[in-house]
Order: structure tokens, then sequence, then C-alpha cells
């Protein structure tokens, strides 16, 4: 995703006003002040807002939602075996409910309507899909959703899932790309030998062999974006054909890379594909972050 900084809550209090009655009274004869008729039609008392657990651009989610969806994740991750912290877990889903909203929110502000008609089409849908409308119930109160929580959580997911596919649609299906092949070393001392041996004349593939005798330290084609290292990929797109690199020291070891060919405009493999819409929809999200008010509750 994505991470958050805490921020104290803006908490929505209703306020009291104190209505006090006065009476004028004369010197000589006190006048009685009458007491007004009691109304027939009551005014219903005020609902007390529920507390939220975060605000975006003055969009909130419950702090029940919140706890809800928290504790979803928690037993997600300790059915796969992995070990949760509670602070960790708790910056995961803030960072996901953020992101959700401002999804939504765009695609809202982008003319994506989802209607009550319509929201209830989908939930009609699911109601079919596991068996009914008592099995979807039952099923939202095993995953700790109330029915308005359902509705809320089922509405966003559509916005901000039309919006997300606005953005991935961006992403254009070729891109400049290198083709690139390294010498990958774990002892820098060594690293700094294949240099030497390199300049000295002996042949890259042969060395890359030595290192990698499975792949001989072929990377394949590569847009940018693609590499998961940012000193590889500008060494990478800095050479000219047959180049190579020094040595470029990273947290897996230390590379020399070099370009076995260039495309102005070569078709995205699959995979390369969907790391660069991941790579926009990243950004996107990290860019409207920047700009929006965010409000969190204390954790």
């Amino acid at each position: 995703m994505m991470f958050p900084h805490r921020k104290k809550i803006i908490w929505i209090f209703l306020t009291l006003l104190a209505l006090g009655l006065s009476a004028c009274a004369s010197v000589s004869t006190p006048t009685p002040v009458p007491t007004p008729a009691a109304s027939s039609t009551p005014e219903p008392p005020t609902a007390t807002p529920e507390p939220l657990a975060l605000i975006v651009n003055g969009e909130g989610v419950t702090l029940a939602e919140f706890s809800a969806e928290l504790a979803r994740y928690t037993t997600a991750q300790t059915a796969l075996g992995k070990t949760v912290d509670p602070v960790a877990a708790a910056n995961a889903v803030t960072e996901d409910f953020i992101a959700q909203l401002l999804l939504a929110q765009a695609a809202r502000a982008n003319g994506f309507t989802l209607d009550a008609a319509a929201l209830q089409s989908r939930i009609d849908s699911l109601a079919a899909q596991v068996g009914g409308a008592q099995a979807l119930s039952q099923w939202e109160t095993d995953h700790g959703y109330s029915e308005q929580a359902f509705r809320s959580a089922l509405k966003r997911a559509a916005e901000s899932a039309w919006m997300r596919d606005k953005i991935i649609s961006t992403v254009p299906s070729t891109a400049e790309q290198v083709h690139v092949q390294q010498i990958l070393l774990y002892n820098q001392d060594t690293a700094q030998y294949f240099l030497e041996q390199l300049n000295a004349g002996a042949d890259f593939n042969e060395l890359a062999f030595q290192a990698d005798p499975l792949t001989r330290g072929d990377l394949g084609w590569a847009p940018r974006g693609y590499l998961l290292n940012l000193l590889i990929e500008e060494a990478a797109f800095s050479l000219d054909v047959d180049q190579y690199s020094d040595v470029i020291a990273t947290d897996v070891g230390f590379h020399i890379v070099k370009i076995l060919e260039r495309d102005s405009n070569r078709p995205l493999s699959p995979d390369a594909l969907l790391s660069l819409q991941e790579l926009a929809l990243r950004q996107w999200i990290e860019e409207q972050r920047a700009q929006a008010s965010v409000t969190l509750a204390p954790q």
C-alpha cells in the first residue's frame, strides 16, 4: 500500500443549551408565571454520533467498523502463520481505509454513482452466491459486520474498484525497455576482481555464467519502474548496448550490469504491465494522500 502519521481525531459532541425562564414581578402584587402547555408531539431525542476512527476529506470510518476490520486482518494474518504486531496491524488497516476512501471519493468526483437500487442488486447477487439472504446475514455476523457496516463497505469497495481500474487503464501496453544481464556477487572484493577482468577484456557472458550457471544473470527486458532497485535501473538506462556498469552495491549484493539490447517502444510482458499498473496506483494514492485532510484517532 501504503504507513501513517498519528493525528488527533476530531470528536463530534452535541452542545447542550441551558434554557432559563425569567419572570417579571410587580412590587406590590406578584403575578404568577403561566406554565407552558406540554406538547402533544415531543421532539425525538437527537441520536449521538458514533465515534470515528479516522476522517478523510470529511468522510469518516466509525470506530466499530475499524475495530471489526482490524480483527479480520489479525485473524487472516494469524491463519497464514504470521506474527501480528498490534501497531503494525492497526497501521496497515488505517492505510487501507485511507486508500479506499481516496479512491471512492475520486470515483464519485469522476461521475461514478452507485445508488441504493444498484447497491441492493449487488447484495442480492452476493446472497444468491452464498445460499440466500439468511446465509449472507450469517456471513456478515461471522465476520463482524453489522448490516449497515456491510452495505457501507460494499459501496466503498465498488467505488474504489471503479477508480482503481480507471487509474491502471492509463498505463500503456508498450514502453521503452532494455534487455539486462547482470553479474551478481556477494563479496565486494570478488565483484571488484570480476570488474577488473572485464576491463582487461574478459567475456561478460562467461563471467556471468561463473556467477550464475542457471540463468547467466539474464534479467530479460525491463521498462522503467520494473527493476527492484533504483540504482540498478538508473545504471541500466544510462548505458548503451554492449556497455557494462561499475560495481553497484545494493542490499542484495554487488552487481555489474550490461545492456544487451534496447527498444524504444516494446510491448510489456504481462508481469511488467502488472508491476507498472501497481506502481501507477501506488503513486496516485501517495499523491492524493499528500493533499488530503486526514484525521486519525489516537491508537
